[in-house]
């Protein structure tokens, strides 16, 4: 694949995301596609964000746990970019209309308060690197049809980035057993799943660990200031008019995200 068509089909998913709309698998399309170069297509689809006037304001990782990894055929998470368009406050809810396909996943973010470049970070280079840590949720969003995705397909659409809401309590990841720290998920006042964090990659620290020294690898350094999702500890949750969903950290604190509006499909 040249850089010619990775461009054209980075631009086919940007302009999907504006017009709301889906596209068809790039694997079927393009049954060679390698990760690197669906790496590319999601580069050339941030790029195209940045032009209209968004600013890349963190990260996130995906892929992170071991039923979707076997789903998608891959063996190590994958990464996506946060933009200043993609963030929600609690106060704010979540406007479905201005997603396709939406599902909701909680976890935990980390909010840095100075940069971490890798290769070569480790776990209390993390912590070190952390202001703070706070439930949220990330609104995942494919822009491929019927979320008929493989590896490649998530990556090119940027990690099927769709908007992210950050919990309002900022707790103190030296104070705070992040492998241990159970989470709870409600929605609609109703108990849907448990987790703890240990099922992020062992910990969510490793998780960003991971990210910091890949990124590190491309020379792609993680900011002070930055957001870094560290990946999914519930399952998709389908969300509609009028759901609430709740997660809460032992530890930590809770995260409230409201949803109204009907999304595209």
């Amino acid at each position: 694949m040249d850089q010619q068509t990775i461009d054209r089909y980075g631009d086919e998913l940007y302009e999907a995301l504006v017009a709301r709309k889906v596209v068809a698998p790039l694997l079927e399309r393009e049954p060679g596609i390698t990760v690197v170069q669906a790496y590319g297509i999601q580069q050339r689809m941030v790029a195209r964000r940045i032009e209209a006037g968004e600013r890349v304001v963190g990260k996130k990782i995906g892929v992170t746990s071991k039923p979707i990894q076997d789903f998608l055929g891959v063996y190590e998470p994958d990464f996506g970019q946060l933009t200043s368009a993609m963030s929600r406050t609690q106060a704010q809810g979540v406007d479905l209309a201005a997603l396709i396909q939406p599902k909701a996943e909680a976890e935990l973010a980390f909010v840095l308060e100075r940069d971490l470049v890798g290769p070569g970070v480790t776990v209390m280079d993390v912590i070190r690197a952390t202001a703070y840590v706070t439930p949220c949720f990330e609104i995942v969003d494919s822009r491929i049809r019927d979320w008929k995705i493989k590896i490649q397909d998530t990556v090119a659409d940027n990690a099927s980035c769709g908007v992210f809401l950050l919990g309002d309590v900022k707790g103190d990841p030296r104070k705070i057993d992040l492998t241990l720290a159970g989470m709870v998920l409600e929605k609609n006042g109703e108990l849907f799943s448990t987790s703890v964090g240990a099922a992020v990659q062992g910990s969510p620290v490793n998780a960003v660990v991971w990210l910091a020294n890949t990124l590190g690898r491309l020379g792609m350094p993680f900011k002070a200031g930055e957001v870094i999702l560290s990946g999914s500890q519930s399952s998709l949750v389908a969300v509609s008019d009028g759901d609430e969903l709740v997660c809460h950290i032992g530890g930590l604190g809770s995260c409230r995200a409201n949803f109204f509006g009907r999304s595209a499909l």
